[in-house]
């Protein structure tokens, strides 16, 4: 199967997880609290993140690494 690597593809939730170097439960709980948007696909409602979202959350981070009471848990 072959892996779409477009601009605008979807990510998956492990994707995620790579990419933030965090479990796939962290990334699910997050999305869960709603810290991460997710979009539920098909009849099972599987997530699917956005690569702009993902882009995003991290530049947050990034601008709040000083400050520990803002990051995520």
């Amino acid at each position: 199967m072959a892996r779409r690597k477009r601009a605008g593809a979807l990510l998956t939730t492990s994707e995620v997880a790579r990419m933030l170097y965090v479990h796939v439960n962290t990334v699910k709980r997050w999305s869960n609290r709603g810290i991460l948007k997710a979009y539920r696909i098909g009849p099972r409602g599987d997530r699917r993140f956005r690569r702009e979202d993902i882009a995003g959350f991290l530049k947050e981070l990034q601008t709040n690494q000083g400050n520990s009471d803002n990051l995520p848990q």
